[in-house]
């Protein structure tokens, strides 16, 4: 290594070895971002899953985001309502000039030594009847209510991105379709030119054929702009800033309405949040009216009190205690108030237990009947409907069935393929409503 023309052949090798490490890492392709690193830029992956778009969400929605500060800002009252009350301390000094008297006294003219009438007091107000128990048993069940709502938020946005995803997907299907459907009558056209030159068809059967292909290609752009519109609603409900819609959508259809769903469970396995918001509420509403019931009980102030007035009597302790005399409020107003808010709680709690019976029960029958013709149409309808087309224009083509029978099996096995991936939609959306009625986690896997 001493040899000075080896040791610059080495310097050379590593320079051109450092040069080829830099153009690599600059021309090289930027991986597309995870669902982490999007919730961290306000990004959306370039391909997006459900289960993604759900996490992203949990992370980023603005309503949800709000739900969680409602949270903090009822633990904070959790904190306000354990608090004593602060004393108050007050400190006052007279000087009563009786006979123009000189202010100084025997024991000295030093400010401490006048004939000043000083007092000193602190004076603290005391909790009784139970009220500071109630105002924190009211503070706990406000925080348990704040919970419980983020929480069902939560659930409520599985379901609205799930819907919103199903929906882009759905858009995105029909635009396909559109575009197949017209690719295919773009290849008749092809042959009814060729069989025009032939002369075995008219030429308005060929210009038939492509007006149809035209129109199939003018619905496939308006499908492709509301899937554009569709994706936008998605990115809306993760909380990005610039939504573009530019994103593929990984899950399909077949992943989607195949998954195992909970088909004998008639209630959640746990009790869902908007029925433990409306609970705690009621257990607030009761400790509230507890606590408006306490305050017809006075609460008494003492006072420990200081006096200094020299010379004669230079210092004094006493003691004291007040209190307000209940003659003529007996806070019945506030009473009646709290009373009615507790009946209400209840009353929510046994109309949030029927809305919850009733959603199960409509997203089963709206499930069993969207997955009821999905499989019809899949398994009967969609192979036949097919099978004619196909039938129909080979006939078309050998002269045996007529442009109109031809355009008009395009157009029916068009519709078809748009209605089974419409039932298949219904499908995923009921699915989606299912879990949700019965809190289930988005993966399916455990309950909330």
């Amino acid at each position: 290594m001493n040899n000075p023309a080896r040791r610059r052949q080495t310097g050379r090798c590593l320079v051109a070895a450092l040069a080829l490490t830099a153009r690599l890492v600059v021309h090289a392709e930027p991986a597309p971002p995870s669902a982490d690193v999007a919730a961290a830029t306000n990004t959306v992956p370039a391909r997006l899953s459900l289960a993604e778009a759900q996490h992203l969400a949990l992370a980023r929605n603005w309503d949800l985001l709000a739900a969680k500060s409602d949270v903090d800002i009822a633990f904070a009252q959790r904190l306000i309502a354990r608090e004593f009350p602060n004393p108050t301390l007050s400190l006052s000094s007279a000087f009563i000039n009786v006979d123009n008297h000189p202010s100084g006294t025997v024991m000295g003219n030093g400010v401490w030594d006048r004939n000043y009438d000083t007092i000193a007091a602190i004076s603290q107000l005391l909790e009784i009847g139970g009220k500071r128990a109630s105002r924190k048993t009211s503070a706990l069940e406000g925080w348990r209510v704040a919970r419980a709502r983020f929480a069902d938020a939560r659930r409520l946005l599985d379901q609205g991105v799930a819907n919103a995803y199903i929906a882009a997907l759905l858009a995105t299907e029909n635009a396909r379709i559109l575009r197949a459907s017209a690719a295919a009558l773009r290849q008749e056209a092809q042959i009814a030119a060729t069989r025009f030159q032939a002369g075995e068809i008219a030429a308005t059967d060929q210009k038939q054929i492509e007006i149809a292909a035209d129109q199939l290609e003018l619905e496939a752009q308006s499908a492709e702009a509301a899937a554009t519109s569709a994706r936008v609603n998605v990115e809306v409900l993760l909380g990005v800033r610039h939504p573009l819609g530019q994103w593929t959508a990984v899950d399909t259809f077949a992943n989607l309405v195949t998954k195992p769903m909970p088909r004998d469970r008639l209630e959640p396995a746990t009790p869902r949040p908007d029925l433990l918001a409306a609970e705690s509420a009621k257990a607030k509403a009761d400790a509230d009216l507890k606590l408006q019931k306490a305050y017809r009980v006075p609460d008494p102030t003492v006072e420990f009190q200081y006096e200094h007035n020299p010379p004669d009597f230079p210092n004094t302790v006493g003691v004291g205690i007040s209190l307000p005399l209940p003659l003529w409020n007996h806070n019945r107003g506030a009473i009646e108030a709290a009373r009615s808010a507790t009946e209400q709680a209840r009353a929510q709690v046994e109309k949030v237990r029927g809305q919850i019976a009733a959603d199960i029960i409509n997203a089963r029958i709206a499930y069993d009947d969207a997955a009821a013709r999905l499989a019809r149409y899949t398994q009967s309808i969609q192979p036949r409907s097919q099978a004619v087309t196909e039938t129909i224009a080979f006939a078309y083509h050998k002269g045996g069935a007529s442009l109109l029978d031809l355009l008009q099996a395009e157009r029916n096995d068009n519709d078809v393929r748009l209605a089974a991936a419409q039932a298949a939609s219904d499908t995923a959306i009921a699915a989606a409503a299912l879990e949700a009625a019965l809190a289930v986690e988005p993966s399916g896997e455990s309950p909330r």
